[in-house]
């Protein structure tokens, strides 16, 4: 199995890069572990409490259940991966089973942040795109998915988004093997990242 590791700033384009990678590859080749899906389960707290959460840092996730299920991918199990919902900053009772196959790619913002994880990381992928764009992408996915109106969405940006990226985001580009610029948008650098993933698998 090839596990790839695929980052980048909130609103890089992350999402679009392993959208085109699986159009690459026979779907029956690869899975998708998203970090999204390990936030920590909050929906004890009170709204005032929810709002005061910081999704950007790494004390937000999970990593020992990624961690886990990862291994058990790699031994050809298959998982439950949880899901979570950013309006009630809680898990949902249910589960998407993740089957182990050729490829998996495991993204998120924060995902070269854990040391544990960045060991089993074949590849590790980081989608840079410009502030401003990310911004722009960051707002209108706050207002039309996450129930965020403009004032609180530029709020958190400010508070949590913007800090959070510089302190521990942008430093783990270092980290990267690859480097592909704005996003989904770049069609050479995911042509060629496709061809070596598929040339590393053997698939034709």
């Amino acid at each position: 199995m090839l596990v790839i590791g695929i980052a980048g700033g909130s609103g890089s384009g992350k999402t679009s890069v392993v959208k085109k990678i699986i159009q690459s590859i026979p779907r029956e080749k690869v899975s998708v572990l998203s970090q999204d899906s390990y936030y920590k389960d909050n929906g004890d707290l009170t709204q005032e409490e929810k709002e005061r959460i910081n999704f950007d840092h790494p004390d937000a996730i999970e990593w020992s259940l990624i961690a886990k299920h990862v291994e058990e991918l790699r031994q050809g199990q298959t998982i439950q991966m949880p899901t979570y919902s950013y309006v009630t900053c809680a898990r949902g009772k249910d589960t998407v089973p993740v089957k182990p196959c050729d490829v998996l790619i495991v993204e998120g913002i924060l995902i070269f942040t854990d040391p544990e994880l960045c060991k089993v990381l074949d590849l590790k992928v980081f989608v840079d795109t410009d502030a401003d764009e990310r911004l722009i992408r960051i707002i209108q996915r706050d207002v039309n998915e996450r129930g965020r109106g403009l004032d609180k969405s530029i709020i958190h940006y400010q508070n949590f988004v913007k800090p959070m990226h510089e302190l521990f985001i942008e430093p783990s580009k270092r980290l990267a093997d690859i480097i592909i610029p704005v996003g989904g948008e770049n069609e050479k650098g995911i042509d060629i990242l496709t061809s070596k993933i598929r040339q590393t698998v053997g698939i034709i």
